[in-house]
């Protein structure tokens, strides 16, 4: 028996151009934008078992859409109204559900969920379904569910102090002097996934199978020049005070002897330890700049360690630890071949819009 004839889609220049703006929304439905694109692909020649291999669906859901674009246009590919009236909730019943939302749940849970406010709500005789607390909640722009972490920062009196300190040497450096920005990037997972990735392909992110090896870990100890970008990094057994130390002599062996150096630091146990403090005490051209506490995001290095887990570690697959560190040196190598320094602007003083 013959397959059914694919219905034919003509597309004028203002459907096509609304069609192609819901498949890339990255805000509309992801059913919407599917439609979208099997639309298109129709309105291009393609049969619908090549629209369905494509984009991972059943050839009947693109019979489907195809027919309901033909028929009714762009206003085919919303969800039809379905059989009967849903049930409609009061005022009462919302208050409920968002006055449990926003209670503390039963111990020994940590989070709500909408079976657990259902539930608690039919405890006081009122009926709402998990879905319908789902309604509720989403008008309501309200998630129990999600916790966003937050830090309250202590009132330091020092803290504008260091800030503006830390700035004026990346405004302002002084003439002359070496300015380095230090810190390290620690525990950095050698990982590589049981199964390949599969590629990204148009209109399907990359795919990651999520069970994977572990291979150890590696710490990075760097050292930036803030002048023009440079990075010096080691990979260090330890993130003690005397590794540290080790790294700073290194850098001194390194650093024209006639050169005074300013270094960025946080307040890490290693930068503030005993041993450190006596060893840039004997090595009067070293002067140390602290970012205030909770504040190392003044430290220009962690840019740089932020550019170093996007680009390399975050989707990276590494075979072994020394897979790992090799491609760390890498970028390491290639990055001071076309390094410039970050155009920094912030001055240190309270943000006028906080």
């Amino acid at each position: 028996m013959a397959a059914p004839k694919a219905v034919p889609i003509v597309l004028d220049r203002q459907a096509r151009g609304t069609l192609q703006r819901l498949a890339r929304s990255q805000t509309a439905p992801v059913r919407t934008a599917r439609r979208a694109r099997i639309v298109l692909a129709a309105a291009d020649g393609a049969g619908n078992e090549q629209i369905a291999a494509e984009l991972d669906c059943s050839p009947n859901t693109v019979r489907t859409w195809r027919g309901r674009f033909a028929e009714h246009g762009i206003d085919g590919l919303a969800d039809a109204r379905r059989s009967g009236r849903p049930r409609r909730l009061g005022q009462v019943e919302r208050v409920a559900v968002t006055a449990v939302a926003t209670s503390a749940p039963p111990g020994p849970a940590a989070t709500w969920t909408h079976a657990a406010i259902a539930g608690r709500l039919a405890e006081r005789a009122i009926t709402v379904s998990a879905s319908q607390v789902g309604r509720i909640l989403a008008e309501a722009d309200l998630k129990p569910y999600k916790v966003r972490g937050w830090l309250n920062r202590r009132d330091d009196p020092a803290f504008w102090d260091r800030a503006a300190d830390i700035c004026d040497l990346y405004l302002n450096p002084p003439p002359g002097a070496v300015l380095l920005s230090i810190d390290e990037k620690t525990a950095i997972a050698a990982r590589s996934r049981k199964y390949p990735d599969i590629p990204a392909a148009p209109g399907r992110a990359a795919r990651r199978e999520f069970e994977y090896k572990r291979h150890g870990t590696a710490s990075l100890m760097a050292a930036m020049d803030v002048a023009s970008g440079q990075v010096v990094g080691e990979i260090i057994a330890r993130n003690d005070a005397d590794t540290f130390i080790g790294f700073l002599t290194m850098l001194d062996q390194l650093i024209d002897p006639a050169r005074e150096i300013h270094v960025v630091l946080d307040n890490g146990s290693s930068h503030t330890a005993k041993k450190t403090k006596a060893w840039l005490a004997a090595h009067p051209r070293w002067h140390a700049h602290f970012t205030p506490p909770h504040a190392s995001w003044l430290n220009q290095i962690e840019l740089y360690f932020s550019a170093l887990a996007k680009t390399v570690i975050r989707y990276g697959d590494f075979s072994s630890r020394d897979d790992l560190i090799e491609k760390i040196d890498s970028y390491i190598l290639g990055k001071n071949e076309t390094a410039k320094p970050y155009r920094w602007t912030y001055d240190g003083t309270p943000l006028k819009a906080a």
